[in-house]
This record gives C-alpha cells, structure tokens and sequence, in this order.
C-alpha cells in the first residue's frame, strides 16, 4: 500500500499513439482510431464509420490532460488546478486520483513515469 506522499509523487505522461487536438479555448479533443477489422469491413462496404471516434474532455479534464507532461508529479498538477479554478476543484486529490487512474487503467490514454 503506498502512502499519500507516494501517490502524490506519481509522474504520468501521455501514451506516445494517443493522437489529440486542443481547440482555441483549451478543450482536449481525443482522437480515437478506430481500426477493428469489423469496421474495416463495413468501410469496404461503402458504410460511412468514421476513422477517428472523438472524446471532447471538459475544461477540467483538459486542464489535466494539458498538465500532463512526464515531468510533473500528481501533487504539481493538483496545485496548478487548484490556482486555475480554486474551490470547484475541491475535494481536489480525491478527483484527481480518480479521474487518472480511470484515463490510465479503463482509456490507456496516459501511463506512470514512475512507480
């Protein structure tokens, strides 16, 4: 079991195949590539499957995702929230935590630098 410093010293950085675009006002768009070889299939058939299914993140999640640079430990990337939007972030750690470990564990979209 880690202690609480430990998690906070976690380093994440995103996978190198995730592609993303970030629009003027700073929303992450993810960029998922949709190659199963049943999409393939019905592509040749003529049927209009999308290449890219897209994942537009919300100013929180995309001030994250942004953060998100290999160098910066969990705790660094809280406090850049917490000066950005101040109490709407509370209870901030918690959130953060869990919102990471669902973009690295279920999205595959970012990985630990460390351990």
């Amino acid at each position: 079991m880690k202690t609480n410093q430990e998690v906070l010293d976690i380093v994440y950085k995103i996978c190198d195949n995730i592609e993303y675009d970030i629009n003027e006002d700073k929303v992450v768009t993810i960029l998922e590539k949709q190659e199963h070889k049943i999409q393939k299939f019905f592509r040749k058939l003529k049927f209009k499957i999308p290449t890219y299914k897209k994942i537009e993140l919300d100013e929180y999640s995309s001030a994250v995702f942004l953060e998100i640079d290999g160098e910066k430990t969990v705790e660094e990337v809280g406090k850049k929230l917490e000066l950005k939007f101040g109490e709407k972030v509370n209870p901030l750690y918690e959130r953060l935590l869990l919102f990471l470990n669902h973009i690295e564990v279920n999205c595959k979209y970012i990985e630990k630098t460390n351990s």
